[in-house]
């Protein structure tokens, strides 16, 4: 592979031009496609093989027509203290303002509250349902405008007037500030890193050309294969991220071949070689990481994972190719500028912070190595009190109309009303539907059953389809949508259904987003850790094959497992706890977003590799040339130690970024990744590696005969290129040449 990518990093060094032109002409095709492609269809969520999907596949079938993934708008009107929204002149200006909510091309029925009996025991509260013939990705402008001023128009009344449900949806993703402050802390780094504007910018160029393909391929796929804006979130922060790094890593190993006195040309297949063989392993575990997430059987996780790998994909490519073509542009702009003005390139010292720190770590490895293991191991302990939910409207911020119109619900009509379970009574037995009376003298006897379990506090009428062989009604708790009791009531009324079965001949199934949220939280908990025991054996047999050790695989292994066990203990101590949450701008706690693990398992797995591969493998070849187990060490941070650490800074940096997002989903995943690269780079890669390697000293490189003779052979260090390129390189070719001068 490193001869292959040497060829690769000198053809585009020498045909940098039609290199450039040829990524110009793919961003230009995929930006007109993105700008000609409709918007993403809202196809809604879906979970194959759970209970609630069941039931609303179920829905759909029996009661045609009905518009189930129309938007939804719920308004609620809440009178001045002391008084009741039942008054004459609140009335008054509530049957307007509905009047007013009706009164649109994409409204299918907006509810009067005082006809649909919508209004709470004391009065003080009411709310109107408004549906939309469309979904809310096809609300118009119009629409939208319509809703707002008339939300203002009854404001203007003197009632309280809030709105939520799916039409409320803004329906962006991350963007805007948090982009800008993840490249901007990269810029730093890098300035930092490499003393050079050009070696620190070229980096992110490359890295936002590499988004700016991603993206637009995202957007003028969207609509076909029902891409969400949350799906280009992911793509967005990993191609962003890994582009910095990988073009980093390529740039780095550039100057320390310019360094050994090689041309540009040279330098630039050697890198791309060396360097690039690296990157393409390491991106290769991030897309088999993000890949798998198809796996665990949910559309839209895949979908992301299958987004967030081909925007990894661009990053490796851009980096193998774009990158030295970039060089061949300017071959000297990214030397340091006392290397630029002497007409040489110094080597790296023989003693800098890497060193210092790998001695340190090499002369007490037994205390880093405990303090380490303890330090994660005491992060993860809030782990074991995962609660895994859905985020709903009580996550979002008490300044959006959507979390005050859920308080508002809460207060007048009870927690639990915010998150209505859906019954749907199936009366068709085998032979075809039951009389009229059999039906209905079954679905009463049900709707009365789930009436008189505890912890329901009210079941609404049955609602029949024109067959009369199914009916669906609500039934609302008397807790919070994300309380652990509405857990236990759903489980206790599924429990009760053989009973009543036998007893109605009619069975029924739960749905609704309170329970498909549960749902989905119960089968991505059972998923994780088979998941989990997938990506750690693939760890282990790649790692196996690249550094061709026993005890190497299985450290970094228990490394990842540790740093992801820290970040997920980290995750539930501040938006499930609340411990710091004021500070990143959560303002209620609850169960952590149901997919995050698996995000986090998932892109972590990728991400740890890239620092294991970059940083172990410099120690092999020191290893293998002859040096010692602890100078192997220290060889390797004296290379890699910088240029890793830098890495790490950028990813926490993009990562954090979207922090600042309002979207708690956006938040929860920025803040997540952001603490596990933090962990797994700074305490498992450079603290726990070095210490483990020291106290194994030859055994960790230690691998049977046998086992090495059926290894394949990936030289992911470009131990035989180097050897190659340490022989008298020809004679410089024109264009070598002519970049020399540049």
């Amino acid at each position: 592979m490193a001869e292959f990518l040497y060829r690769v990093g000198r053809l585009a060094f020498r045909r940098r031009w039609y290199v450039a032109l040829v990524w110009a002409a793919v961003l230009a095709a995929v930006g007109l496609g993105a700008l000609k492609a409709p918007g993403a269809a809202d196809e809604g969520f879906s979970m194959p093989g759970i209970e609630s999907q069941k039931a609303f596949d179920l829905m759909e079938e029996r009661f045609p027509g009905a518009t189930a993934d129309g938007a939804t708008a719920r308004v609620v009107f809440v009178a001045p203290k002391g008084e009741k929204v039942t008054a004459a002149d609140h009335r008054k200006a509530v049957e307007s303002a509905v009047t007013d909510l009706a009164d649109g091309s994409q409204v299918a029925s907006a509810v009067d509250p005082f006809q649909a009996k919508a209004v709470s025991k004391d009065g003080t509260t009411a709310y109107a349902t408004v549906t939309y013939k469309v979904a809310s990705n096809d609300l118009t402008d119009a629409s939208k405008s319509q809703l707002v001023k008339a939300l203002d128009q009854a404001r203007d009344t003197g009632l309280t007037v809030e709105a939520g449900g799916t039409a409320m949806d803004d329906g962006a993703g991350a963007g805007g500030s948090a982009e800008v402050i993840g490249v901007a802390i990269a810029a730093v780094v890098l300035l930092i890193t490499f003393g050079s504007l050009a070696a620190a910018g070229l980096p992110l160029l490359t890295a936002i050309l590499g988004v700016g393909v991603s993206m637009a391929t995202i957007l003028t796929l969207s609509h076909p294969l029902g891409l969400s804006t949350t799906t280009g979130t992911l793509a967005m922060m990993l191609g962003l991220a890994v582009g910095i790094d990988y073009a980093l890593f390529v740039v780095s190993r550039y100057r320390e071949e310019r360094a050994k006195g090689r041309d540009p040309g040279e330098a630039t297949a050697v890198a791309v070689g060396t360097a690039g063989s690296a990157v393409v392993f390491a991106g290769l575990t991030v897309v088999i990481a993000l890949a798998g997430l198809t796996v665990v059987g949910i559309p839209m996780l895949t979908k992301m994972g299958l987004a967030a790998a081909g925007a990894v994909v661009v990053g490796v490519l851009i980096a193998l190719t774009l990158v030295p073509a970039f060089l061949g542009f300017w071959p000297n702009a990214v030397l340091r500028r006392r290397d630029r003005k002497r007409g040489r390139v110094e080597e790296e010292a023989k003693d800098n912070g890497g060193t210092r720190w790998a001695r340190f770590v090499l002369r007490r490895p037994l205390p880093v190595l405990i303090l380490g293991v303890v330090g994660l191991g005491a992060l993860a302990v809030p782990m074991t009190s995962l609660q895994l939910g859905m985020p709903g409207d009580e996550a979002k911020s008490t300044s959006t109309t959507q979390r005050r119109a859920y308080d508002a619900l809460a207060e007048g009509f009870g927690p639990g009303f915010n998150g209505p379970l859906t019954v749907v009574v199936d009366a068709k037995g085998d032979t075809g539907a039951k009389g009229d009376a059999d039906a209905k003298a079954a679905v009463s006897t049900i709707s009365r059953k789930i009436g008189a379990t505890e912890g329901v506090v009210s079941v609404s009428p049955a609602r029949f389809n024109e067959a009369g062989d199914t009916a669906v009604f609500s039934v609302v708790p008397s807790t919070a949508p994300t309380s652990e009791k509405t857990k236990d009531l759903v489980t206790t009324i599924r429990d009760a259904r053989p009973a009543l079965e036998s007893g109605t001949g009619a069975t029924f199934e739960v749905t609704g987003s309170t329970a498909m949220n549960i749902d989905i939280a119960e089968k991505v908990q059972s998923a994780l850790v088979p998941y989990l025991i997938v990506v750690v054996g693939l760890a282990i047999v790649l790692l196996l094959v690249v550094f061709r050790s026993l005890l190497v695989p299985l450290k970094a292994a228990l490394g990842f497992l540790l740093s992801v066990l820290a970040s997920l203990g980290a995750v539930v101590l501040v938006f499930q706890e609340g411990h710091g949450a004021s500070l990143l701008g959560v303002e209620t706690t609850g169960p952590i977003m149901s997919l995050m693990p698996i995000f986090l398992v998932g892109i972590v797995f990728g991400l740890a590799m890239d620092y294991e591969v970059f940083l172990v493998s410099r120690m092999r070849e020191a290893y293998v040339h002859g040096e010692t187990p602890t100078q192997a060490v220290t060889s390797g941070f004296r290379h890699s130690a910088r240029v890793v650490v830098a890495a790490a800074l950028i990813m926490i940096a993009v990562f954090a970024g979207f922090m600042g997002e309002s979207d708690s989903m956006i938040k929860m995943i920025g803040f997540g990744l952001a603490s596990a690269v933090l962990l797994d780079a700074f305490v498992v890669r450079m603290a726990i590696v070095p210490a483990v390697l020291a106290l194994l000293g030859h055994k960790a490189w230690w691998l049977p005969a046998w086992l090495d003779r059926i290894l394949p052979r990936v030289d992911v260090e470009g131990e035989a290129l180097t050897r190659a390129a340490d022989t008298p390189a020809p004679a410089a070719t024109p264009a070598d040449q002519e970049a020399v001068r540049v």
